[in-house]
């Protein structure tokens, strides 16, 4: 019987959509016709990182789970987010009395339950999210997986609120993939700042980071930011501040991995402004688009970071409600290899809601990476978050945790006039679909308010389609009032890798003879 070729296929499929590369060579190929072109099919298995949220003792953290309706993996499958382990106790070594009383042992145990590894949230179904939440100032980082139908498309949200305290704010992140290289423009190394670079492990085996840091004048110095250790299923939060002797306002923090995987994001939280997490920045480019400005924002900064051996000269343009044009007095940028710029760009959208492409401004086209940190408000009510570069939304991208009030969404499209449809899931616990289509013109920014699932109870997702045109570039504002404050965050919409391509064969082998 002449299995083999038909196992190999069948292998190489479903190796493709479990990794995104698969290449086929039947037996006795050589020489034919090249393949036809690869088809697209959904991913089998997807892998999620949240970091761990919040030390505040009055903080409360919504963790939602969402997978889009559609583009199926075929199987049942699973999607969960678990706690990362703590690290191993050694038994050998001396008790200490310090921890005897009731209250610490009552901590302990907290602790104990909160990373006993069993699933903090599961979802169910595509299309409808599932949540759960804590209020605990020791919860955990969260490692997760989503196999078959589940998998394609799945998003995780994870948002805090802090109402008081030095940690004030709403800290909004969505959980993302583990990788091996992190930019992260917009981090800073100043007294008024608390920036914490979290480092989470989701394999079985220890991974070896470096963390290289980045100021106005060129790499700062430190002996202690290389070979950092992160246990298996673990995270390690590193305060980026004691990496190095240096004081610097604006920094780059620059993630690698020597050996195995890891998810990093940057939380910061600054005196009297507010708290949010910094996500990294998509991978150096030539072009980047920062979307989703609100439009009372009363200070915008951009910070860049030109990672190769060149120089880069740039083009700071607002895409705005009508037309693109350049900030005044701000339209190019010159960015010096490996050392961070940044312009205060104040209150540039003066009233509507705006993005901010960077392009080549001499042709040179050297690659760079860039975000913004915004602020809203004035005085005791300022509020700050950050938006980093991001990616297009591709073919469909999906950002949880989305409330009744509160949520708008931001469509840019850098290029040529484009359509894209904004489905509003089935809500968390009741509530049926809406779905709405958009027309992003050229060079413009669209700030819309999701119309809520009809009859929702809960929060939702949305999921944004590209249906025609140019690319979109979108992002999620959700603002929540807490002590009188409008605190709020901002979410980019990156294309979910909801699907890879598969070399198709290069011949029909179904029709051969057992």
């Amino acid at each position: 019987m002449k299995s083999t070729p038909l196992s190999l296929i069948a292998g190489t499929v479903a190796l493709a959509a479990v990794t995104g590369f698969a290449a086929l060579t039947a037996p006795g190929d050589a020489g034919e016709p090249e393949a036809k072109a690869a088809a697209r099919l959904p991913v089998e298995r997807t892998s999620l990182l949240c970091p761990a949220p919040s030390t505040s003792d009055v903080a409360e953290t919504t963790y939602t789970s969402f997978t889009p309706a559609g583009k199926s993996g075929g199987e049942a499958g699973a999607a969960e987010l678990e706690p990362a382990e703590a690290l191993p106790v050694d038994e050998d070594a001396p008790a200490d009395e310090d921890a005897s009383s009731d209250e610490e042992k009552e901590k302990d145990a907290d602790k104990e339950k909160a990373t006993d590894g069993k699933p903090v949230i599961s979802l169910k179904d595509p299309g409808k999210p599932s949540t759960a939440d804590t209020d605990k100032s020791d919860a955990p980082a969260l490692i997760g997986t989503a196999t078959g139908k589940l998998a394609p498309g799945w998003a995780a949200q994870q948002t805090t609120t802090a109402a008081a305290g030095g940690a004030r704010g709403l800290l909004g992140v969505s959980c993302s993939a583990p990788d091996t290289d992190f930019w992260f423009p917009g981090a800073s190394t100043t007294a008024a700042r608390q920036d914490y670079v979290h480092l989470t492990n989701p394999d079985d085996t220890a991974a070896v980071a470096d963390i290289e840091l980045y100021g106005a004048e060129g790499a700062l110095k430190s002996d202690v930011a290389e070979g950092i250790t992160v246990p298996a299923r673990s995270s390690v939060p590193m305060l980026i501040s004691t990496l190095t002797s240096e004081e610097a306002e604006n920094v780059t923090v620059h993630v690698t991995t020597r050996s195995g995987r890891v998810g990093a994001v940057v939380s910061a939280a600054e005196d009297e402004v507010g708290s949010d997490w910094l996500a990294a920045s998509a991978d150096p480019a030539q072009t980047l688009v920062m979307p989703g400005i609100p439009a009372d924002a009363t200070s915008v900064r951009l910070v860049a970071f030109a990672p190769g051996e060149d120089d880069a000269d740039v083009k700071v343009q607002l895409m705005g409600k009508n037309a693109t044009f350049a900030p005044a007095g701000n339209d190019t940028l010159h960015i010096k290899s490996q050392m961070t710029a940044s312009v205060d760009l104040k209150d540039v959208t003066r009233g509507e809601p705006g993005s901010i492409r960077l392009s080549p401004a001499d042709g040179s086209g050297t690659p760079v990476v860039a975000a913004l940190r915004v602020v809203r408000g004035t005085g005791a009510e300022q509020e700050v978050a950050f938006i980093p570069a991001t990616a297009a939304v591709g073919d469909r991208a999906s950002v949880a945790d989305n409330r009744a009030k509160g949520s708008v969404l931001s469509l840019t499209a850098p290029g040529a006039t484009a359509k894209v449809k904004v489905t509003a899931s089935a809500g968390s616990d009741g509530g049926e679909p809406t779905v709405k289509t958009y027309t992003v013109k050229g060079g413009t920014t669209l700030e819309v308010t999701p119309e809520a699932p009809s009859g929702l109870k809960g929060s939702y997702a949305l999921t944004v389609e590209t249906e025609s045109g140019g690319p979109v570039h979108a992002a999620r504002t959700l603002t929540l009032t807490a002590g009188g404050i409008d605190m709020f965050t901002v979410q980019t919409l990156p294309d979910d890798g909801g699907t890879v391509e598969v070399p198709q064969a290069r011949q029909d082998l179904s029709v051969l003879d057992d």
